[in-house]
């Protein structure tokens, strides 16, 4: 019988690992930092736990991660208590080759735009199936004022996309802002930050997770050959 002497592939939650741990660089000591949401962050934050003693704190996007934080012993400040972040280091749903991301996958894009324009740079750590040439294949996240989502559906399909209300148990989920998300697909984003422009300006829209304003500087990208790092200009 042969024996492959090559390694097994990396898993998924492997990959997730490498980008996590190698986030930690990013890192300024003596600083508060901006930390996301999502299974990836989720191996960012327990490898921050490693050097907690070099960073006062960290401003959080969500109450997952603030609780998460918490537990190992991070402090977290409010937003509004400290001035701007270093760095702000946060996973995506999707990243083109210019930075420009969809986020909201975990329901907390209106807060993980708010740190990361709050923040000097924004690091992305994703596996390298989240790297697209165009944005869109994954269902847009909308955090919307339910009041308005037919309108906005409506709106959406104008565009060419087909958005319906994400549930939970059944029922419309609400976010940690107390909001409806509308998940819109069939979308082929190619101007992001002109198609974030418009969506921000419909009545009734709170964030559409287009990230072009806030793109990422950084991408450090989880592949089978290790971690891979994207500069973004």
């Amino acid at each position: 019988m042969l024996f492959s002497l090559m390694s097994e592939p990396f898993t998924q939650e492997q990959l997730k690992a490498l980008v996590g741990r190698a986030a930690l660089a990013y890192v300024v000591p003596g600083q508060v930092l901006g930390v996301g949401t999502g299974s990836t962050v989720n191996h960012f934050i327990d490898a921050l736990a490693d050097i907690k003693d070099q960073i006062p704190g960290a401003v959080s996007s969500s109450v997952a991660s603030t609780q998460r934080l918490q537990a190992l012993g991070i402090r977290v400040f409010e937003a509004n208590q400290v001035g701007t972040l270093s760095v702000y280091i946060d996973g995506a749903d999707e990243i083109d080759g210019q930075g420009h991301m969809i986020k909201g996958g975990g329901a907390a894009l209106t807060r993980e735009k708010i740190v990361a324009a709050q923040s000097g740079r924004f690091v992305c750590i994703a596996d390298a199936s989240k790297k697209v040439q165009v944005l869109g294949n994954f269902p847009l996240p909308v955090e919307v004022i339910p009041m308005a989502t037919q309108r906005l559906i409506r709106q959406f399909a104008a565009l060419g996309g087909v958005a319906g209300v994400r549930l939970k148990d059944g029922q419309p989920l609400v976010t940690d802002n107390g909001q409806h998300i509308l998940d819109v697909r069939g979308l082929r984003i190619a101007d992001p930050l002109g198609f974030e422009n418009e969506v921000s300006a419909w009545p009734g829209v709170i964030t559409v997770g287009v990230f072009a304003h806030q793109k990422a500087l950084v991408c450090l990208l989880g592949t089978e050959q290790g971690v891979q790092t994207l500069m973004f200009p």
